[in-house]
């Protein structure tokens, strides 16, 4: 049966609770009586929107942390029209992984389920998925401004970029060396600045 708006409500903020708890205390620590305490509800409540328990609520966790990924970079991530806006978003990914370190709750949440499971590739899924279509209307709107070379295919630049933000976010946990990241993404975007100079 749906939800009713109570209940989402309340599916919702058991969520929310459960994950500020990671973010604070750490996704191996984490009891459901820590996540019923700070969210106020019940064993049965927790266990009514969550019957497969911890581990269904870890995947909504992980969910939820996916969709602030995304939801961290706007506007600037919805608005790539210049090159200002897009070394704007350039800037804010950077500071948030910066600020972020080696503390990443969507990692830590889906290294709890598992790794590589069904449901955790496709939450890693959807979340690049997304993010790739945000770059991807970037660049295209780049394109028919004459700011990038329309012959590139946007999708493989788009996918390109992502792997290599992906790859210096990986450094960066591992690490706590931002440069990987910041080179990433700055090459990137000169490789598109540059693009529309070519052969001119």
């Amino acid at each position: 049966m749906p939800l009713t708006r109570k209940g989402t409500a309340t599916r919702q903020r058991i969520i929310e609770g459960a994950a500020d708890q990671i973010r604070e205390q750490g996704v191996f620590s984490v009891r459901l009586e820590d996540i019923m305490a700070r969210t106020a509800t019940s064993k049965s409540q927790l266990f009514h929107y969550f019957p497969d328990g911890k581990d269904e609520l870890l995947l909504a966790v992980a969910r939820h942390e996916a969709s602030r990924v995304i939801d961290e970079q706007q506007p600037e991530l919805g608005s790539l029209t210049s090159w200002a806006a897009w070394q704007g978003w350039r800037d804010k990914v950077v500071a948030r992984y910066r600020a972020q370190g080696g503390d990443c709750p969507l990692h830590a949440a889906l290294a709890q389920l598992g790794g590589a499971t069904d449901a955790t590739r496709t939450v890693a899924g959807e979340l690049l998925g997304r993010w790739q279509q945000e770059l991807v209307a970037g660049i295209r709107h780049m394109q028919s401004s004459g700011e990038v070379d329309p012959a590139l295919d946007a999708g493989r630049e788009a996918a390109a970029l992502l792997a290599g933000i992906q790859g210096g976010v990986l450094i960066l946990l591992t690490t706590g060396d931002g440069t990987h990241l910041e080179a990433a993404i700055d090459l990137g975007i000169d490789r598109l600045r540059a693009s529309a100079h070519r052969d001119r």
